[in-house]
């Protein structure tokens, strides 16, 4: 990023010390306890490509609309990823300037060696009208005043830049103690308003079909060992038929999350 973006640091980007924990982000599984991610590990890891993506559809979509993002930004764009967690974003954005921002408290499991910024999504270390584009991906529900970083994201977009954000709705607790909220369109798009954005995008990520076959994949996770095969024998031929039912589903009320997109007025 160019040396007038952050604030108070000469244009330097702090330096991570081995810091290994955050709040999450990411475009592989989101929350959920160690044995739920060791089943959508072996489910990203075994299945063949298009079973994976149409398991996985939250991950397929949130993983698609992040690189639509990227593409539509220019060529050495300034591009903030405002909860990066393990960066899993960076790949998407090289032909930008890509900076990773966490606050680094959540998880000692994840890897966040790769981050360029520690700080608060409530106070942003960069200065105002700095960036060209922002991304907040399953972040906001980790945030308590929602509305002060939805802020902060649109103060630092220059006039015209763009936010994409993607905020869960019908989900477990996950990265507890720090997991305080869920979010219906209708919020989303007044904390958007209220931070002066326009041009709002909100669309949901499947309807309840794709709802209800997750939840009956996330049941696998009670079962120890050898006994989550057998559930799996019960669980995974309807979690994979019901999403073929999704078109019945018009009004899209039951959602796993949202994916919307605003604009900084010029």
């Amino acid at each position: 990023m160019e040396g007038s973006a952050l604030r108070g640091t000469g244009g330097r980007v702090p330096a991570l010390h081995g810091a290994r924990s955050g709040l999450p982000g990411g475009i592989h599984h989101h929350g959920g306890g160690a044995q739920e991610i060791v089943i959508y590990d072996l489910a990203r890891d075994l299945l063949p490509p298009p079973l994976r993506r149409y398991v996985m559809h939250f991950e397929t979509s949130t993983e698609r609309a992040g690189a639509e993002f990227a593409a539509s930004l220019p060529r050495g764009a300034r591009v903030l990823d405002a909860g990066a967690g393990e960066g899993n974003y960076k790949h998407a954005f090289h032909q930008q300037r890509y900076y990773g921002l966490d606050l680094a408290i959540g998880d000692a499991k994840w890897d966040y060696s790769r981050l360029d910024v520690i700080g608060d999504l409530s106070a942003l270390p960069f200065r105002d009208a700095s960036l060209d584009g922002c991304l907040n991906v399953v972040t906001l529900e980790h945030v308590r005043q929602p509305a002060g970083v939805i802020a902060e994201l649109a103060r630092t977009l220059v006039p015209g830049g763009r936010l994409l954000l993607i905020a869960p709705q019908e989900w477990e607790e996950h990265q507890q103690p720090h997991d305080f909220y869920r979010y219906t369109r209708y919020g989303l798009e007044y904390l958007m308003r209220q931070a002066g954005l326009a041009d709002i995008s909100i669309r949901p990520v499947g309807g309840f079909f794709r709802l209800l076959a997750r939840r009956l994949l996330n049941a696998l996770q009670f079962f120890p060992g050898p006994f989550m095969l057998v559930a799996a024998l019960f669980f995974v031929p309807p979690a994979l038929v019901l999403p073929l039912f999704e078109p019945l589903d018009r009004r899209r009320n039951f959602t796993l999350g949202y994916i919307c997109s605003a604009r900084k007025p010029v």
